[in-house]
């Protein structure tokens, strides 16, 4: 009876350290992404001699957590947006609505040329869709607030495409892909027809 004991309290002393690792990784993770003025107010924190379950349960531990919490707000955050640097919305406007424009005319010439059953496209709300019967749907829309066109494609799944001033076309950043030769390429392999968009 006396041993079960014994070997149940060294289980809950287990479990008591286990679960003190675990808070102290995650007060790490918190270390690395908040204050570099943690690590200083941890080793103020530790208890002379103490456990881990100390540390853990002690006051000065929790203050120090309270002022950590406080200087968080002095670490760097995610940079702002330099608004110098945004593109104009009437240039931004003026881009994308010539390239979605452009892209309109040019697919339904393509479509008119295949005759393909279940092509359709449609341009309104300022939101440009080409239906390609069974095979999917591509949908072309303006985000002004991002100065962004985004693409949801049968193929690619979702892109965002920002204008480039150096070379005057829209790219996905993530990838570098320009958004007239992704649609050249996924629609002529779709449909099994070349298209020129450019």
């Amino acid at each position: 009876m006396a041993s079960r004991k014994l070997l149940l309290g060294l289980t809950a002393g287990r479990r008591l350290r286990s679960r003190t690792r675990q808070l102290f990784s995650a007060a790490n993770l918190l270390e690395a992404t908040t204050s570099p003025s943690l690590p200083a107010a941890a080793a103020t924190a530790q208890p002379s001699g103490g456990s881990p379950a100390a540390l853990l349960f002690s006051p000065r531990t929790i203050s120090s957590t309270r002022q950590a919490a406080q200087s968080a707000g002095d670490a760097p955050g995610p940079s702002t947006v330099d608004h110098k640097l945004i593109m104009p919305e009437d240039e931004f406007h003026k881009l994308a609505d010539e390239i979605i424009h452009d892209l309109l005319g040019k697919l339904e010439e393509y479509g008119d040329s295949i005759q393909m059953d279940g092509f359709d496209i449609d341009y309104g709300n300022q939101v440009l869709t080409l239906r390609l019967g069974d095979l999917g749907t591509y949908v072309l829309n303006k985000q002004t607030p991002n100065r962004q066109i985004w693409l949801s494609s049968p193929v690619s799944g979702p892109s965002r495409f920002d204008w480039d001033a150096a070379t005057n076309v829209w790219i996905y950043r993530r990838t570098g892909a320009n958004l007239v030769q992704l649609l050249e390429k996924e629609i002529g392999e779709l449909c099994g027809t070349p298209v020129e968009l450019s």
